[in-house]
């Protein structure tokens, strides 16, 4: 049985775990998953990305929830509480990651959970998120209890250049 840690990354714990959260990223987008990027997209590629992850960490914008086994980063989610004056009841989830060579673990239902935990610690009750319509990652989160708010067509391209529609959905968190 593989040692599985979920916890909340510092700037300097994201920054120190760069090369990781890299190879995440882009085995996650090599294996077609529509989170910003287009195919090819190495490792290398993703450094930039995460650079900026780590700022807004360390800037309070962005809280970090990464899953390790075996003490290696596999899978990330990021709570976005930067918000708008009129939406501190507010967070958005970005960028569910699992490892495919991580999947089947309960990794995302971890990585959800304290990512649901760290938004009620900072008083936040209504989440958001998008996600490609009808890929595997839209019924994970219905299985989260989130509902779906609405759909837009071509909203996005898949990393190998399709054009997908997008699925909103939000959850309503319990104090």
């Amino acid at each position: 049985m593989p040692d599985v840690t979920i916890r909340v990354l510092t700037e300097e714990q994201t920054r120190a775990a760069l090369t990781a959260l890299a190879e995440v990223l882009s085995d996650c987008v090599e294996g077609g998953a529509s989170v910003g990027f287009m195919q090819p997209f190495g490792p290398e590629d993703a450094v930039p990305f995460w650079e900026g992850v780590a700022a807004a960490v360390g800037r309070n914008e962005t809280v970090l929830v990464v899953a390790e086994v075996d003490g290696r980063a596999v899978g990330t989610v990021q709570l976005g509480v930067a918000t708008m004056p009129n939406q501190p009841h507010r967070a958005d989830i970005k960028k569910l990651l699992v490892h495919r060579d991580a999947r089947g673990l309960g990794l995302a239902r971890g990585l959800m959970e304290l990512a649901e935990a760290e938004a009620r610690k900072r008083g936040r009750r209504v989440l958001v998120l998008d996600t490609a319509t009808g890929e595997p990652a839209e019924a994970i989160y219905e299985r989260f209890g989130w509902l779906r708010a609405g759909v837009v067509p071509d909203y996005a391209l898949m990393p190998d250049g399709r054009y997908c529609a997008t699925t909103f959905l939000y959850k309503h968190l319990a104090a």
